[in-house]
């Protein structure tokens, strides 16, 4: 059956491929611009006319019927013409580039749709963002969402099995609070950020914009466009273990209707642990079209493809006496070595991506705006795992391992329309966003059991020999899930941000959402069907004493239904669930303390409802919940011209406020207990200066405190401090070189973890070497 599976989904994605290629080709010969032909005549010769020139020469559109909005479109253009004349500007070809839509340079961004559907500057939004630049990421050479995070206050990284993203925002976890461009990318798999722009992370409660979950916050791709701008850059790094990566950044407007880009990248690295290594590779080209001046159409496909050793990291190991909260275990190395490996170099993870997107935006010209996007994802993907199950002995000479294997195949279409209006009532102005969305989301879930020698669910292994290189065969159990799901979603919003005063401002605005659940359990061929209703409302209100200063008190509440991030089956415990609510209230302030420097600030209450009571083999009933408090502070952009920081810290108190399992689990999970992975103490450090137009050079500092590996609060991951550098070079116009260097100090210490006995250390000293050509 998996085999079948496979070999739909492979046909599938290379017709929708085909497809999809077609399209774009016939549509850039639509709009390839024509060719003039002058023709000359041998014949008599006419009398000289004398022609003016005329006084502006109009950019080529699409021929309209609407004589007064050519009119309007032509005197608009004058008016720019002249701004940027008398600016001493000349006029742009094609249109705003993204860095100066948003206002990015470096490490700082202005302003973001991302948070409010409309394009507003970060000082005037009512909710903890961070805002992650394509700059910043180049500087560090992050290549992952979860080297991201480490610099984000208030997320934390979470193991995810070691097959896939998977972050905690302000002490709730999730699989499936990724988007791209503003669309659901929710399927299990490992982000690459070679064709992104930038990267914006949402703290608290984010349902108005982005619909169900988003109960602690989630994050958003914003993708490298086709907007005009001349680049071409390539880059070449080589590194520790054996990294070895390239990518490609080609891009520039063909003319002033159609601007075109290509994004690349190949990567074949080994990791620092043993048999550690992984593949991967994307492309990502984009273009972009103006028919006419009011209007844009945005296309874009990518292919990714990721292949890597699936490594669940390390057990911890058993103390004399037991293990209790106030006498916590601890992680286990074998004689401190952080590379040795806890599982079979056949492990892996995979994935393969298609992902086409389609836009289109119009400018009604009366303060309406419309924008109207579909995309459509196929991902195949699967992953295999020999991992630790259980805790090294006390003598250290035994740890028992496990297996399975499991795919998870998945299809995504949506469709978005967003309208924004500005308009006023008296004084009073406005800026409404309405609109709807649309989902359906097919897939199969499919796990296999690993059978060890002699049918044995485990196999016993030296903790200090720990890899296993025997058989291993996967077989399907009774107990193991076989289910295809069905979700289709219906979603309608409407937000009003209201300018009451030059100081007053109010933000008001609610989203319906229809969740539509079907699943097919294929090991007993029962359906099952489930139908959520959801109303999640949002308000703020925002004092600004002076422009570059905003306060605010802000309240959302999102949803997240019973079956869970991944929804992949229904049973007769998730039939009676109720949806989990997150309900989060929030006080800030935002000082725009130069242009290009933002300073923020904000304490939280987030109350996480009906979490699921685990009762073990009798399933799960509602009544569990949690309380997060915190704070969160960063500084971001240039404190002069030469010095970019991207300061934060954040306090977290994730507690259990009722008990999430019955009596007859053990360890228990009990109201008190810490949540899985939150520190009460994060801070980062990040420093870049330019010395001169030659040299420039980079400090970060990385602190967390202590925290545990699950929400039994039984296995303490200790806290640490890390410090990373970086050096840059301009050779010349076209060459640049940059050093990075990752854990200076080589300093070991445990990253993050799954549960108990999955815990994966951190990178030692890692030295990076990029050379960047541009052309």
């Amino acid at each position: 059956m998996t085999e079948a599976v496979s070999h739909r989904h492979r046909l599938g994605r290379i017709a929708k491929a085909a497809l999809f290629s077609a399209s774009c080709a016939a549509l850039g010969l639509l709009v390839a611009p024509g060719r003039t032909h002058a023709q000359s005549s041998g014949a008599s010769q006419l009398p000289p006319v004398q022609v003016s020139p005329p006084a502006e020469q109009k950019r080529r559109a699409a021929s309209t019927s609407n004589s007064q909005r050519a009119d309007r479109s032509a005197q608009r253009r004058r008016a720019q013409t002249a701004r940027r004349t008398d600016a001493g500007v000349e006029p742009k070809a094609f249109g705003q580039s993204q860095d100066v839509r948003t206002g990015t340079s470096g490490v700082y961004a202005n302003s973001t749709s991302t948070a409010t559907k409309t394009n507003t500057p970060l000082v005037n939004i009512p909710q903890s963002v961070s805002v992650v630049t394509k700059d910043f990421i180049r500087d560090q050479s992050f290549q992952s969402i979860t080297e991201v995070t480490r610099y984000v206050p208030g997320v934390i990284m979470h193991q995810g099995e070691g097959s896939r993203d998977q972050l905690v925002f302000r002490g709730v976890d999730s699989t499936a609070n990724f988007f791209v461009n503003g669309f659901r990318d929710d399927v299990q798999y490992f982000r690459d950020l070679y064709n992104a722009q930038s990267i914006e992370f949402l703290k608290g409660p984010s349902a108005l914009i982005f619909g169900r979950g988003a109960g602690g916050g989630l994050v958003n791709r914003t993708l490298k466009e086709a907007d005009g701008t001349r680049i071409y850059e390539a880059t070449g790094q080589v590194g520790s273990w054996n990294n070895k990566r390239v990518t490609l950044d080609a891009g520039q407007a063909v003319n002033e209707n159609v601007a075109v880009r290509f994004n690349a990248m190949y990567e074949n690295s080994d990791t620092f642990r043993d048999y550690g290594h992984l593949e991967r590779y994307g492309i990502n080209p984009t273009v972009t079209l103006k028919p006419g001046d009011d209007t844009t159409i945005k296309l874009s496909y990518e292919f990714f493809h990721d292949f890597r050793l699936a490594d669940r990291g390390n057990p911890s190991q058993g103390l004399p006496g037991g293990a209790t909260r106030f006498n916590p275990t601890a992680p286990f190395a074998p004689n401190g070595n952080l590379s040795t490996f806890f599982g079979s170099p056949i492990n892996n993870a995979k994935v393969e991506v298609q992902t086409g997107m389609a836009i289109i935006e119009h400018d009604f010209g009366n303060g309406l705006t419309v924008r109207n996007g579909s995309m459509y994802s196929d991902y195949n993907r699967g992953y295999n795992n020999v991992y630790p199950n259980g805790a090294v002995n006390t003598a250290q000479t035994q740890v028992a391992l496990a297996a399975y294997q499991q795919i998870t195949p998945r299809e995504n279409a949506f469709n978005q329309t967003d309208f924004v209006y500005k308009t006023a009532t008296g004084p009073v102005l406005h800026t409404l966003a309405f609109g709807t969305e649309f989902g359906r989301q097919t897939g199969l879930t499919l796990r296999d059991s690993g059978r060890f020698p002699g049918n044995a669910a485990s196999v016993i292994v030296n903790p200090f020999n720990p890899t296993y290189f025997g058989p291993v065969t996967y077989n399907h159990l009774a107990s193991d899930i076989n289910s295809t799901h069905r979700l289709n979603t219906e979603s309608a919003y409407l937000q009003d941000q209201i300018e009451v005063t030059r100081w007053l401002q109010f933000l008001v605005g609610a989203r319906y959402d229809n969740f539509d659940l079907t699943t097919l359990d294929l090991n007993t061929n029962t359906r099952r069907s489930r139908v959520d209703d959801f109303v999640s409302p949002r308000a703020a209100v925002i004092v600004k004493p002076i422009d570059s200063l905003s306060l605010y008190t802000a309240w959302s509440v999102s949803y997240l239904p019973a079956s869970g991030d991944q929804f992949n089956a229904l049973n007769t415990s998730t039939l009676i669930l109720d949806p989990q609510r997150f309900e989060n209230a929030e006080i800030g302030a935002k000082w725009n303390i130069n242009p290009k420097l933002l300073f923020t600030a904000a304490a939280y209450q987030l109350l996480r409802a009906n979490v699921p009571i685990n009762l073990g083999a009798a399933g799960s009933i509602p009544g569990g919940s949690q309380i997060v408090r915190g704070f969160e502070t960063a500084l971001t952009g240039y404190v002069t011209p030469d010095w970019q920081a991207v300061l934060g810290y954040a306090y977290t108190d994730a507690r259990i406020a009722k008990d999430l399992t019955g009596p007859a689990v053990n360890p228990p999970i009990v109201a008190g207990n810490r949540v899985q992975l939150v520190p009460y103490n994060q801070l980062s450090l990040w420093n870049k200066y330019q010395f001169n137009p030659t040299w420039a050079a980079a400090l970060g500092v990385i602190y967390f405190s202590d925290s545990f590996a699950s929400s039994d609060d039984t296995v303490r991951l200790p806290g640490f401090v890390r410090v990373d550098a970086a050096v840059y070079a301009k050779i010349d116009e076209m060459w640049r070189v940059q050093l990075n260097v990752e854990n200076i100090f080589n300093e070991a210490y445990w990253a993050t973890a799954h549960a108990n006995n999955n815990i994966s250390p951190g990178q030692p000293r890692t030295v990076r070497l990029t050379a960047i050509a541009k052309f």
